[in-house]
């Protein structure tokens, strides 16, 4: 293959050389004196990502999954209820991670390419007089299925309750590239990874902690015995506790560390509402892509299209594999392939991260040349054009559009 690789999976995204650059630096001396100096900013800084203010930033080495775990290790026993939902791969994968921990789980399967459902929650928790489910578990956007959920609504309804159930999310895929507010939203633990908004190589699990969880870790009794699961690695208090310092309760991952403080440089840079709109305009060319091919979205009403990921619906008849493998191997262009329900059905094409028009572009263009070859019938060039129509939009025309 002559020519660089086209990367258009939802995660790992693509890195920019400013952040391998700075990565690339002799090993340092995580014990060092003036180590602090470097750690204390760059969490300071990842709480304004986050938008929390009263909350504290976690980092450690670990992927999202890792995350998954932190949040249930450190406030959860086995037997405790928790309220999840099922609608695509990672938030299913999420609440079986649950009943592995001995958690008692309340799972409301929803159809793939819906959303977290808004009145089964309102229904469970306004039956639990009894305050028996202790947390609510919200996957913010489903890569499998390009759908993002509403978290705030969720907080609403336990406020509406005043239920006193622990909001969890998985931002893995949304924290750095949608609005995700922490502290405005009640979030009580927020889950993201390094290798998709924030730019960088998997490596680091990024874990947003409330004031209240910060409370009840460092002044509620862990209720020890059987029941108690046991935090081992992901022990917030005492990371929380190292932090403070400007150290780590054991080695941290520093080069990565380093890449991640540049990352937080280019997003506060950009400025997140600029990130915010970029994804945004970014995803509604893939959109007009699709809707221009023929072809259907898997998310099923515009509401809930996520502005990171779109998985695409190739259509009875066809094989979504056979366009990723094409893409792939005679092109070099990745794309996401579906999983689970809705493998061999969608293909996916990530749009998140260090991105800009024209390389969504060449994804774009990758996809229709994989679609021609395996015989899937549109006009060639209709879903390159209609996005180039949407990036060249003067404001007035997109506003006119909006309406």
């Amino acid at each position: 293959m002559i020519g660089n690789k086209t990367l258009a999976v939802p995660g790992p995204t693509n890195m920019p050389t400013r952040i391998a650059q700075s990565m690339n630096i002799p090993l340092e001396d995580h014990r060092a004196p003036d180590f602090p100096d470097f750690v204390k900013p760059l969490l300071n800084d990842l709480k304004k990502v986050f938008k929390t203010e009263t909350g504290s930033v976690l980092v450690f080495p670990g992927s999202g999954t890792g995350g998954w775990e932190a949040a249930i290790r450190n406030t959860l026993s086995a037997g405790d209820s928790v309220l999840v939902s099922s609608f695509g791969q990672f938030s299913f994968l999420w609440a079986q991670m649950c009943r592995e921990l001995s958690l008692d789980v309340n799972c409301i399967d929803q159809e793939w390419g819906k959303a977290t459902p808004l009145e089964e929650y309102r229904r469970v928790l306004t039956e639990d007089r009894a305050h028996k489910v202790k947390a609510v578990l919200v996957c913010h956007n489903e890569t499998a299925t390009g759908v993002t959920s509403n978290v705030a609504a969720v907080r609403a309804i336990l406020n509406d309750l005043n239920h006193p159930a622990l909001l969890f999310v998985d931002g893995v895929s949304s924290i750095g590239s949608i609005d995700f507010k922490m502290d405005e939203w009640g979030v009580d633990v927020a889950v993201s990874g390094s290798q998709k908004g924030f730019m960088l190589p998997t490596g680091l699990a990024i874990v947003g902690v409330s004031e209240k969880v910060n409370y009840q870790i460092q002044n509620v009794s862990r209720r020890p015995g059987d029941t108690y699961l046991g935090c081992g690695y992901f022990d917030f208090a005492n990371m929380i506790s190292a932090n403070e310092s400007g150290y780590f309760p054991y080695t941290p991952a520093a080069t990565l560390l380093r890449g991640l403080r540049t990352s937080v440089d280019m997003l506060l840079e950009e400025g997140l509402d600029n990130v915010f709109a970029r994804h945004t305009r970014l995803a509604n060319g893939v959109r007009a892509a699709v809707d221009a091919w023929g072809l259907k979205n898997c998310a099923q009403t515009p509401d809930i299209f996520s502005d990171t990921v779109t998985a695409i619906m190739v259509g009875e008849g066809y094989d979504a594999n056979m366009v990723i493998q094409t893409a792939y191997k005679k092109y070099g262009v990745s794309l996401g392939a579906g999983l689970s329900k809705v493998a061999g059905k969608v293909f996916r094409i990530g749009h998140l991260g260090w991105l800009n028009e024209t390389m969504v572009l060449q994804a774009l263009g990758g996809a229709e040349l994989a679609m021609r070859d395996v015989g899937i019938d549109f006009e060639a060039g209709s879903g390159l054009g209609a996005a180039v129509k949407l990036y060249t939009q003067s404001p007035q025309e997109m506003a006119m559009a909006a309406e």
